[in-house]
């Protein structure tokens, strides 16, 4: 399924082929009347110049489509609990539970961790990532747990994601990965981008474009039956970055249902993965900060378990 606000280039395969077809063959999802209104309001060119559907195409023919992006809804303020690690005047860390997602999105508008923020801070929020991203520095996937920056101000929020930037922000993850280690630490070092076979996923790629520099660093905390429980510093932070570095060495985290084995444990209802520490420089203060946050029960449990010999694969 394509995405609000991308740019996809389609490469023509077949002359033979109207742009309306091409285009209804390639962009899988979309309806007929929303392939014909990209047409006609010049968001599908070629060379720069606005393309008809009629118009003759070539084999080989680089042909742009530019999704535009959607009209953003208000974010509703919902009276959801957090679990605030650190607070002040210019930020805040909250350590996010499984399940619950980040920003709304298309299809997901409520019971966001961002409905909850706008409910508790009202118009004290960052508006640098735009009205469905307020405050919101950096992110971590749905079903992974743990601490999450939060900026109250544009200064702020400029002065985190530099640190982001510069690789300078500490961020460490607690997981439980299938297999064994024979080393005790290690480096994944493997560039990152949408996967060409299925753009929901994120994927390994060398020398290909859109490709984006990706380095996890892990260190082997226990060693169980079956599985290895890992701490994982990242020095870039990518999209399901861990989720893949991982599947990647063929140790992918327990419970993953994207990249993981087919049989999922179902019982952790997604990845056993939890960002546990968080370390920055105060953008006011210039003071280090640095929280840590405990495996919340359904990691511990799942660990008990291994250590039991309770679970078999």
């Amino acid at each position: 399924m394509v995405q609000a606000g991308e740019e996809l280039t389609l490469i023509v395969e077949d002359a033979s082929l109207r742009l309306d077809k091409l285009l209804a063959q390639r962009l899988e999802g979309m309806s007929r009347s929303a392939l014909q209104n990209l047409i006609s309001g010049g968001f599908v060119t070629a060379g720069g110049k606005a393309l008809a559907k009629s118009a003759k195409l070539s084999p080989g023919q680089a042909v742009t489509v530019t999704l535009p992006p959607l009209a953003e809804p208000d974010v509703l303020p919902e009276d959801i609990p957090l679990d605030i690690a650190y607070e002040d005047e210019d930020l805040l860390v909250v350590n996010k539970p499984k399940g619950m997602v980040v920003h709304p999105a298309p299809g997901n508008y409520t019971g966001t961790l961002v409905n909850a923020l706008v409910h508790y801070c009202g118009e004290s929020l960052s508006g640098i990532n735009g009205v469905l991203r307020p405050g919101i520095v950096h992110r971590i996937d749905k079903d992974t747990s743990g601490l999450l920056l939060v900026a109250k101000n544009d200064m702020a929020h400029r002065g985190l994601a530099g640190q982001i930037q510069a690789h300078s922000l500490k961020r460490e993850y607690r997981a439980v990965v299938y297999g064994g280690f024979r080393e005790d630490k290690g480096t994944v070092d493997a560039p990152l981008g949408r996967s060409p076979a299925d753009r929901k996923k994120i994927a390994v790629l060398h020398n290909a474009p859109g490709a984006r520099e990706a380095v996890t660093h892990f260190f082997v905390e226990e060693r169980l039956p079956g599985f290895t429980y890992l701490r994982l510093r990242l020095e870039t932070g990518r999209t399901h970055q861990i989720r893949v570095h991982m599947a990647y060495t063929g140790h992918p985290v327990a419970g993953d249902p994207v990249y993981g084995p087919k049989k999922v444990i179902t019982e952790l209802r997604g990845q056993c993965l939890h960002a546990g520490l968080l370390g920055f420089v105060h953008p006011r203060t210039g003071e280090y900060v640095e929280l840590s946050a405990e495996l919340p029960e359904y990691f511990s449990r799942f660990l008990h378990k291994l250590h039991s010999k309770e679970y078999e694969l």
